[in-house]
């Protein structure tokens, strides 16, 4: 029941684990090796829609969730990696968030908060904070309720915290950021999860890049495009 990138991941650290001790001679066999994965889901994750940031941005004005919503639709931060930050990590002068560790689904919390009225922010807190703020958010965008109970839902079911982070890079996209440089600020080890992100097809995108061959030629309709028979 695990996800694709989850179940992958438990592989690498088994198999390291098995090699180092067939290595140190502690086993002569090595039982991870040729190791199958089970099924599992490949998740993908997409950018949030014009409407749900407007939504979004706005809740965030009065939600207690908001600001943390925020700095990852704002930074690209992975869930994790905001609740291991703490004030010696942000860089006020320079405005740089510095990452060093995160916590991981499942684990302890990194540390104490720093003050009485923190919450000590573990895999599991993060994932009530964003079930209150995903809540407040559904009511927001209209969500039908009855007797206190929401009866027609108005948030779409894949909306995740790491919509958020992949919006960021679709910004930086936009903008016209270089690749490299979306995954230095995205913290991804290899270019291609960033190029697996930059090749989305997006129609602005795209026309604004044709338009630098041609300047001076006809800019392209804005009129939406007629449906298919």
């Amino acid at each position: 029941g695990r996800s694709y990138s989850h179940v992958s991941k438990l592989r690498m650290v088994l198999q390291e684990l098995f090699r180092q001790a067939r290595r140190s001679r502690l086993i002569v066999f090595d039982p991870a090796e040729g190791l199958q994965l089970p099924e599992s889901t490949k998740r993908s994750h997409r950018p949030i829609t014009a409407a749900e940031r407007r939504h979004i941005l706005a809740l965030a004005k009065e939600h207690r969730a908001g600001l943390w919503v925020l700095t990852i639709l704002y930074a690209g931060l992975r869930p994790g990696e905001t609740a291991a930050l703490s004030w010696k990590d942000l860089d006020f002068d320079r405005t740089e968030i510095h990452v060093y560790q995160a916590i991981e689904s499942g684990t302890k919390p990194v540390k104490a908060p720093k003050t009485p009225a923190g919450g000590v922010r573990s895999a599991n807190s993060l994932q009530r904070l964003w079930g209150s703020f995903a809540h407040a958010l559904d009511l927001h965008m209209g969500a039908k309720v009855q007797d206190g109970v929401i009866t027609k839902h108005a948030l779409a079911p894949d909306l995740t915290p790491y919509c958020l982070r992949h919006t960021f890079c679709t910004d930086l996209q936009r903008a016209g950021v270089p690749i490299n440089v979306a995954k230095e600020l995205m913290g991804h080890a290899n270019i291609s999860v960033t190029a697996n992100i930059y090749t989305h097809r997006d129609q602005k995108v795209l026309h604004r890049k044709m338009a630098k061959l041609n300047p001076n030629g006809r800019k392209p309709s804005t009129k939406p495009r007629p449906k298919e028979l």
